[in-house]
Formats: C-alpha cells, structure tokens, sequence
C-alpha cells in the first residue's frame, strides 16, 4: 500500500502534458491574435488620417509614408513591452529619426530636389509648416510637405500604443489618432469630397478594437468572481448603475449634438490657408514695368540663358504680324516670348500683378486652353545670369518645373522663387503656349461681368483728353477687335520708341507721353508706356486687358536687357488673351498727333457764339451838393483821417502776425506732426512750396527725383544772381545743377520714394533728417533771394492755400 501511493502520484503528472498539451498551444494562439487586435486597430485609425489628407497631394506618396510611420512606430511599442517604460520614448525617437530622414531623402527625390540631405532636412524643418499650408492644391510631396505629416503620425501611433498596450486603457489610446484624423480633416478643409467613407471605417475599426477582448486570461469573464456573497452583489450595483449613467451620458450628447454636427454636414468647411499669409514679393517683382526704362538703358546686361529643347513656334509664324496682334517690328519677328510677369491691376498710378502666391511642386495645376486655340509643349532650360528678384521667367503657360522651388498664382500665370533669383540658378520649365485661331477674331467678342470685372476696372482720375481719345477710337470701330486694332495703329503711327524716357505709367505720365509736346519730351517712350496706354485705352474702350511683361528673343543663347519689353493683351471669347504690339516700325516716321486727334475741343466759330453788344451811353452829369454851414459836433476830417488809416495799419499787421503764426504752425505740423512717413512728406511739401515761392513752381507729373533736380538747379541760380528761367511746369528740368548746389535734396527725394512704396518701412530718424534737409535748403533758397522777396517769403499766403486745397495727397508721385 505504501510503495502503490507514490506510483499512482508519479502517474498523475506524466500523464498531465498529454492531456493538457493541445489546450495550451491554442490558448496561446488564441491569447497572440487577442493581443494583436489593439495594435492593428491602432495601426489602421493612425494610416486612416494619412488617406484623409493624401486626397489633396499629388500621387501616393504621401499616403504611403504616412502608412509606414503607423507600423513603425505601433511595432516599436509592441517589441519594447518588457522594457522600462521611460526607455521606450528614446527608442521610438531613435526609430523615428530613420524613417523620416528616408521619407525626406525619397520626397525630395521624387521632387527632383537639388542639395544634400542635410540642406534638404534643414529648410524642410524650418519650412514644413507654412509650406504645408500655403501649398497649391494638389500639393506636391516634397520634403516640407511631408515632414509634418510623418512626424504627426509616428508620435500619435506611439502615445496610442503606449496608452493602449501598457496601460489597458484602449478607448483613451486611441484619442491620438483621433486627434490626428481630425487635424487631417481640417488641413484638407474644402479642397476634396467629404470624406465620409474614411470616416466610417474609423469608427469602424475602432468598435473592433474596443470588443476584442484582450489576452488576459480573467477577460471577458465575472469581474466579481471569488467574492463573498454580499460583496458580489454590491460591485454588480455599482456596476450596473455606472453603465446605466454611461448610456444616458452618450444617449444625453447624441440628442444635443446631433442636430448640430447633421447641420454641418452639407456645410463647407474652413479652408485653413486662409489664416496664413502666402509668400510675398517685393516692389520690384510687384511691379516689374518700371523696370523696362533701367533695362533699356544698359541693353547688354545679360539676364539669362536660354536653350529651347521643346517644341518651336511653326514654319512662317516668326514673321507673321498677327503672332503679336498687328504691328510688326523688331519684336514681334522673334519666335519666342519669355513672361516673367503679368500685371492686371491699375490704380490709375501702378499697374501690379496683384497675385496670391502658393508653394506649388514640380507639377503645376492645369488650366483648361480656349475653345478655339492650339497648344504646343514648349521645353526650356533656363540659367539665371545677372536677373534680381522673385520672378522665374516662363513661356506662358507653365506646366511643370523642376530644378527649384516655386510658387505660382493660377490666375495670371506668374511664378516666383520665394528664396530669390541668384546667378548660376539653372531650371528647367515646360509650358503649354496657346495660339488663337487668327482667323476668328475680327468675329470675336470679349467676355464681360463680374469675372472680368479686374481687367475691366478704370481707376478714377482720367484725363478728359484720354477719355475722348478711347471715345473716338471706339466710335470709329465697332467690333472689339477693330477697336484694339485701331489703339494698336494709333500708338503705332504717332509715337517714336526712345531708350532715355523716363520711367512712369501714372494717368499724368500717360497724358504727357500721348499729347506732350513732342519739343518737350513728350508723344515719345519706353515699352512700358506704349503698353500702358494701350491698356487704359482699351480699358475705356470696354475691352478687357492686362500687361505683360517678359523678354523676345530667337529660344537660344543670352538673352539681354534690351531684349525686355512690355505688351498688351486682350481677352476674347473662346480664344483667349491675345497680345498684341503698339509698338512702331523703326523705319517709319511718326506722325504729329493733331493730325488725327486734337487733345483739347476746338473752340466754337464767332458765328455761332455771338458776343453780346452793348451801345455805350451818355454817362449822367456829376449833381452838386448844396452848400449850407457845416455839420457841428462831430470829428474833423483829420482826426478820421488819422482813425481809420491807424486801424487799417492794426489791422494790416495783426493780418500779417496772424499769416507768419499760421505759416510756422503749417511748419511745425509737417515736420513734427504724425508718423514718420507724414513726417518725410511734410518735408517734402516744404521743398516744393519754397520753390513755388521762388517763381519755380513744379508740375504734377515730374517724379520725386526730377523736382530734385530743379530744386539744386533753383537754388543755383539764385545764387548765381541769374534769373529763375527753365523749363515750364511739367516738361521736367532744363539743367543740372552747379557745384556748390545741395546735394541733399536727392537724400530727401530718395526718402520720399521710400514712403511711395514702402510707408511704414519709414523712420524716425529717417524724419528728423527729412526735416533738418527741408529746413536747409529752404534757408538757402531764402538767403538768397532779394532783401524784399525775404521780407514777402514769411507771410505768403500760397502754402497755406496749397495745404487747404490738397490735405491728404501724396506730394509726389515717386520715381519710376
């Protein structure tokens, strides 16, 4: 009995794995794919907002890196479970530092990116924000574009997996890829469909992971197991009372947000890039036409080299007047045109291109062409030489650039590099160039209404003689393209193009250029107000048109400042902008103006406009007082004699005391009163009423620079003793000023062309020295003028008139 026992206990155990062997291979199994639940589920809810906001990029790329940042950092998490929890941050940091240098290194791959690796982390750290959300839809997957994307998905599938896996608390693991799928909702905003089936697999997949039951061998089972009785039925209360609160919590929000969030459903979504700032550019590349007239004048500066390896313009069109719209000059006769910018808007001073800039990637958005043009791919490499500034020179239209990063504004076409041109920079840029069907347009009609409404707008202020000007030429030609025709012809025939205009396209600069006398400067220009005045005509006329500016040259080798120019174009239906070139022929001799248009009406025939007459009359003989004795008790003549000359002299001075205080409170108020940009212009008005006060009064269309020049020349002769001759008012200056001249003027006329451009880019000590300049030179001036001018000069009332008169206009237009 005693040797039976401890066989039948040694028995018991061998026969134990047999029996249990096969249960605990499949709990084991079963326990793995439980495990496995969670980590899946989180893995899918983190790809899911990279599916969301792959719909706004162009390709996959995105989506796939996105994908490989939620397995990445989930199995991390999943592997580092036995370690410390304070260890598995830095292995996951370490990880996730791998996988987005290769997600940078394969986007800017992808994006033909020049630079290192390095160079390419760097600008993508300091960029990646702002890029991503002022970037054209479809954004391009470029390193800036998707470094956030990867960053924002690694940390939320790890702080997820972390919650989820260590802790056992799911529902609040899974808040991080909520939060990401919902910041990936807003950052796409109204640019795609509503993304309701993304959405209902996150829900979805989340309801999955929250009814898997987990490994633990105690899951699903009675959480009041081996608990006494009365305990037991305590905790079921509890319990059950806490879920009976849960149900009517969530029954208690469905009912009050419901209404709310089904509200929103066919609601259009904030587009967040409209709380961002898009890149900028400076003046220059705002308005590039002001430098058509610097261009001219160094024509062998070399800007650019070119080499066509597309597509050329077909056989014949290099000589086809109707390439360009009519004329045929110098211009028109090469093949290709390289835009660099297209301005639409005119405020009656500056043409500006007025765009809205957005980071765009290689590939940019296409355009539907004209109903009734032709498209050819356009292929050039283009090398920047000694061109400044943010604008990429382009054949219209631009399809794809590779080789630097760009913005582009769809609506006029217009690219910029916002890091800037530099010399040595080469890209490359295929466009599709569109080319009307000639033969339609003497039918064609331009489009009106509110989406032309920006290339239909008149500035206010137009002279009356441009106005009757685009009144006759419209009048004697009905169809729209016989009125563009007809400005075209007009410009053509009338007008010499010179190199040494002086820059400006004002509505002053524009009617000194079409009815200037031409001894004085005028009806001669640059390009810049050939196409200028061809706009606002046509403008006036009712036809739709902008300003280009951009480069002729043959689509090979250097292309030069003289090679720059600027023209016109109108809007026709179904075949697009058309330019067209108002630009003379160099053989031809322009004739006078008032041949075929007179600026000012004619006055009427002595006829028709009788002048009254009046019979002169016999004037009435002069009646004699009666004599009688003299009045008594009142003064004698004397004493009101006396009386009223003293009064008329109190009242002379106190006159004159009142226009010497008046005049330095005007004084006082310009050059120490408002901001420094007031400041300068006080200053500036100060220069220009001395001068007037001087007999030099100056016209309204001289630019800031060229009243600096009659301002030295003034002051030259008044010290010289010679008399204040020169130019008349607004035919600009006769001479230089001499040696001893002030210099300083021009430091004031170059502030002021600061606060043209540039108003709170002002100073104060830049004000202070506007006003030490002002108060110098009109000392100097007054010095030198006779002992009674100086004695007149205090009390004139001609600034205090000129102020009243224009209180808040700029004093001068700045220099173009």
């Amino acid at each position: 009995m005693t040797g039976i026992a401890p066989q039948e206990e040694t028995a018991a155990p061998r026969q134990a794995p047999p029996a249990g062997g096969g249960p605990s291979a499949a709990a084991r199994v079963v326990r793995a794919l439980r495990a496995a639940v969670v980590p899946l589920a989180l893995i899918t809810l983190t790809a899911l907002a990279g599916v969301v906001l792959g719909r706004v990029y162009a390709g996959d790329l995105l989506t796939r890196l996105v994908i490989g940042a939620a397995v990445g950092s989930v199995l991390v998490s999943v592997a580092s479970r036995r370690l410390p929890s304070w260890l598995v941050a830095p292995v996951s940091m370490a990880a996730m530092a791998g996988w987005t240098l290769w997600a940078l290194r394969l986007a800017a791959t992808h994006a033909d990116l020049p630079g290192s690796l390095l160079e390419v982390s760097a600008d993508a750290a300091r960029n990646g924000i702002p890029r991503l959300l002022t970037a054209m839809i479809p954004v391009e997957p470029t390193p800036d574009t998707v470094l956030v994307p990867v960053v924002a998905a690694w940390l939320a599938g790890l702080a997820g997996a972390e919650v989820a896996l260590r802790t056992g608390r799911v529902l609040l693991g899974y808040l991080p890829a909520a939060g990401l799928y919902a910041a990936a909702l807003y950052v796409v905003g109204p640019n795609a469909e509503p993304a309701i089936g993304t959405t209902v697999a996150f829900v979805a997949v989340a309801a999955v992971g929250l009814a898997a039951p987990s490994g633990t061998p105690s899951a699903g089972g009675d959480p009041t197991a081996g608990l006494a009785p009365g305990t037991r039925a305590a905790v079921r209360l509890r319990l059950a009372a806490s879920a009976a609160l849960g149900v009517a919590l969530v029954i208690g929000l469905v009912a009050l947000l419901g209404p709310v969030v089904a509200g929103q459903v066919d609601g259009r979504p904030v587009d967040p890039r409209r709380y961002v700032e898009p890149p900028q550019v400076q003046t220059l590349d705002e308005n590039p036409l002001i430098r058509i007239s610097g261009w001219a004048l160094r024509p062998e500066q070399k800007l650019l080299d070119v080499n066509t390896v597309g597509a050329t313009p077909p056989a014949g069109e290099a000589n086809d007047p109707k390439a360009t719209g009519g004329a045929d000059d110098s211009k028109a006769g090469r093949s290709v045109q390289i835009r660099l910018a297209v301005l639409s808007d005119y405020d009656g001073i500056t043409w500006r291109v007025g765009a809205t800039y957005r980071n765009a990637g290689r590939i940019l958005p296409a355009t539907a062409p004209a109903r009734d043009s032709t498209v050819d791919s356009v292929r050039q490499e283009i090398t920047v030489a000694e061109l400044s500034g943010r604008l990429l020179p382009a054949v219209a239209t631009p399809r794809e650039v590779s080789g630097a990063r760009v913005a582009y504004d769809p609506a006029t076409g217009t690219l910029i590099r916002p890091e800037g041109l530099t010399p040595g920079l080469r890209y490359t840029v295929t466009s599709a160039r569109e080319r009307p069907d000639n033969n339609l347009l003497a039918t064609a009609n331009v489009p009106a209404g509110e989406e032309v409404a920006r290339v239909l707008r008149v500035a206010d202020g137009v002279p009356d003689p441009m106005r009757r000007l685009a009144t006759q030429l419209a009048e004697e030609n009905g169809a729209p393209y016989e009125r563009a025709v007809a400005i075209e012809q007009f410009l053509a025939e009338h007008y010499r193009v010179v190199a040494d205009a002086p820059s400006g396209h004002a509505y002053p600069n524009l009617a000194f250029f079409l009815f200037g006398p031409r001894n004085g400067g005028g009806q001669r220009g640059t390009s810049e107000q050939f196409a200028a005045s061809f706009a606002v005509l046509g403008r006036l006329s009712g036809l739709p048109t902008r300003v280009v500016v951009g480069f002729s040259c043959s689509g090979q080798g250097p292309v030069r400042a003289g090679d720059a120019y600027a023209w016109p174009e109108v809007l026709f239906d179904g075949l697009g902008w058309v330019a067209f070139n108002p630009l003379p022929r160099p053989e031809n001799e322009p004739r006078p103006v008032e041949e075929d248009f007179r600026p000012t009406p004619e006055d009427p025939p002595q006829s028709e406009a009788p002048a009254p007459t009046v019979e002169p009359t016999a004037s009435p003989e002069p009646v004699a007082a009666a004599e009688g004795p003299p009045a008594r008790g009142g003064a004698s003549t004397p004493v009101l004699v006396a009386g009223g000359s003293g009064a008329l002299l109190l009242l002379v001075g106190a006159l004159l005391l009142t226009l010497v205080a008046m005049r330095r409170s005007l004084t006082r108020k310009r050059l120490a009163g408002g901001d420094p940009g007031q400041r300068i212009a006080g200053a500036w008005r100060e220069v220009t009423d001395a001068l007037r006060l001087a007999g030099r009064p100056v016209g309204d269309d001289l630019a800031a620079t060229e009243v600096a020049a009659q301002a030295r020349q003034a002051l030259a002769e008044a010290r010289a003793g010679t008399p204040s001759g020169g130019s008349a008012p607004g035919s600009g200056p006769t001479g230089s000023a001499t040696p001893g001249a002030e210099p300083a003027v021009d430091e004031l006329a170059t502030l002021l062309n600061q606060v043209g451009f540039a108003p709170e880019a002002a100073a104060a000590d830049q004000a202070a020295r506007a006003a030490e300049v002002a108060t110098a030179y009109v000392a100097n001036l007054r010095s030198a003028r006779p002992w009674w001018r100086r004695l007149l000069w205090s009390v004139h009332p001609s600034p205090l008139h000129q102020a009243r008169r224009s209180p808040h206009s700029h004093p001068r237009r700045p220099a173009r």
